[in-house]
């Protein structure tokens, strides 16, 4: 483990602290299991101390998220405005084509950090978040709307489609990546179809939705205002009982008024 000590941003190699961090990880991710890399390793190999370590990143998987970010602003850099005109699906074909071409020096660290996820459900569900947030910009890059319930579904469905896509390029080692792109095109042709579908629901069941809406703000409305309606029903009860009490006391006066007037004609009879 390096002791130099040192916190400069470039420390004794060449290349910030930060990348030289992130390029050993993946460097030692190539040589073994991912999970028996240890910090102090890393540190070692990039030669930093543990000081400068954590001064940068606070675990091996903020290190290995840093990396997830390298690839997506090389991407898009080199991505921004080439096939505006394609339709969407080939734009984001070539989007995730180029994304492979950036990945290919660290083919055999990401099938590493892969076996490892595949072992570990919270690092699955860690490797899934840090996907997600890489598709979303790749569906940006391609200009396809990520936003909403839907875009939800787009991303989600797009990075398990994405981890499929590197199941096959792992084992593809033809220059020019003949299955890896035939599996990029039949994952890309099914998530279109499923997103079709899921917008025809959407589209069916939006008058529905509205309705369900309305009626949820209604119920809501009712439940924060409760005391106020129950004081109102209650007050407009008492208002009742007095109206019926006044004309009940009205009919007995008229009543007995008329007792009184009979009476009076029999005595006069």
């Amino acid at each position: 483990m390096a002791t130099s000590g040192k916190t400069s941003e470039t420390g004794n190699g060449s290349g910030s602290i930060r990348d030289r961090i992130v390029e050993s990880l993946m460097r030692l991710a190539a040589r073994r299991a991912f999970e028996d890399i240890a910090i102090s390793d890393i540190a070692h190999d990039a030669d930093v101390s543990l000081a400068d370590f954590r001064d940068n990143f606070p675990s091996k998987g903020a290190v290995l998220a840093a990396f997830s970010r390298k690839i997506d602003r090389q991407v898009l850099e080199d991505f921004s405005g080439r096939y505006a005109s394609e339709p969407a699906k080939e734009r984001l074909y070539e989007v995730l084509l180029r994304r492979l071409e950036a990945l290919e020096p660290y083919r055999n660290a990401l099938e590493s950090v892969s076996q490892w996820a595949s072992t570990d459900p919270l690092a699955a569900a860690a490797l899934n978040r840090e996907t997600v947030n890489s598709m979303r910009f790749m569906l940006e890059a391609a200009d396809i709307d990520s936003e909403g319930a839907l875009g939800a579904l787009k991303l989600q469905g797009l990075a398990i489609a994405w981890w499929r896509v590197l199941g096959v390029w792992f084992d593809d080692r033809d220059a020019e990546l003949c299955r890896t792109k035939a599996a990029l095109d039949r994952e890309l042709s099914r998530s279109e179809a499923v997103i079709e579908r899921i917008e025809d629901l959407n589209r069916l069941t939006s008058p529905l939705r509205g309705l369900a809406r309305a009626v949820f703000r209604g119920v809501t409305g009712h439940r924060r205002h409760g005391r106020h309606h129950a004081r109102d029903r209650d007050e407009d009860l008492e208002e009742d009982y007095e109206e019926a009490r006044r004309r009940h006391h009205h009919a007995e006066e008229h009543h007995h008024a008329g007792d009184h007037r009979r009476h009076q004609d029999d005595a006069t009879a």
